[in-house]
């Protein structure tokens, strides 16, 4: 090597895992959001029940064809948390886009932010409940509950997707962990679109066309396929209570979706809650590392020395 040789410097990037789990669940968040939108414009030609089987069916399809996965790869136990995390994702997605139906997309993702945020009351210790607690304001500012006027079916059913994505939440981290890869929602989904398909189909069935299919292909991609991955990897990096309280975007990007594809004009109170949980987000951000990732990959052994025949 000349003296005009150099080894360029080696340049780690500065995200830890808190970071990048941060970032995952942002762009999942915005997937989730986009395509509620766009759902919610659909939902004269197909009634939310059928939009999210819908869904279902396609994502679940597109995942069994790229990921393949083979019986091999899960244990008993695992198949069953995988199949139990598809009936909780049926659950949630069928509340909320009945939800969405009847209340303001902000309003219906505000309430759905309950659900992780009990789990940060709840399970939270030393300074991650302290981060809860701004989230808690901004929820309540987006939600004003004292106006009233509220559709109260579209409230309980967002109140069910709150429980749903509870369950949702701490499911996705135990599959994630024991899972890898994409692998355990290649089951979850196909579940989810199994679940869905008695209660949506004969109610919707007559609706479908090849465009809608079409439509429905497209929507999986952007919700739940994408969300859905980057959320099962994020859990790997940040804790269940982290993960649910830096979910408090969530209400404010629905706020933000809403008014530029919808058209859903916030108050005074929603701006000023967007602001709570941005600050609750960003705090769950920096404080909310795994200290390591769940799945040990094994060494492989040393090559033992051959044998000298004397």
């Amino acid at each position: 090597m000349t003296s005009n040789d150099h080894v360029a410097p080696t340049r780690h990037l500065p995200w830890g895992p808190a970071e990048s789990g941060a970032m995952m669940a942002v762009v999942a968040m915005l997937g989730v959001q986009l395509g509620l939108a766009i759902a919610v414009r659909m939902f004269d030609q197909i009634g939310p029940l059928g939009m999210a089987w819908l869904r279902l069916v396609c994502a679940g399809a597109i995942l069994l064809v790229v990921v393949r996965p083979r019986p091999s790869d899960f244990t008993r136990r695992d198949l069953l948390a995988c199949a139990l995390l598809g009936v909780v994702t049926a659950a949630m997605m069928m509340f909320f886009l009945s939800s969405a139906a009847r209340l303001p997309i902000g309003t219906a993702s505000a309430l759905e932010f309950l659900g992780p945020l009990g789990i940060a009351l709840v399970a939270a210790r030393g300074r991650a409940r302290l981060w809860a607690l701004p989230a808690a304001i901004g929820v309540l500012l987006l939600t004003e509950p004292w106006h009233g006027g509220v559709d109260p079916v579209g409230i309980a059913y967002a109140l069910g997707a709150a429980l749903g994505w509870a369950g949702y939440i701490l499911l996705t981290q135990h599959v994630g962990d024991k899972v890898t890869g994409l692998k355990g929602l290649t089951i979850s989904l196909p579940v989810a679109a199994l679940v869905t398909t008695p209660i949506a189909l004969p109610a919707e069935g007559g609706n479908l066309t090849w465009q809608l299919l079409g439509i429905g292909l497209a929507l999986a991609v952007l919700h739940p396929v994408l969300p859905f991955s980057l959320e099962l990897r994020a859990l790997r990096r940040l804790t269940a209570t982290s993960f649910g309280v830096l979910m408090s975007l969530e209400p404010a990007l629905a706020v933000v979706i809403g008014f530029l594809v919808l058209h859903q004009v916030p108050g005074p109170a929603a701006v000023f809650g967007v602001l709570c949980v941005v600050f609750a987000g960003v705090g769950a951000t920096r404080a909310g590392a795994r200290t390591a990732e769940p799945i040990a990959i094994p060494e492989p052994r040393a090559a033992e020395p051959e044998r000298v025949a004397v």
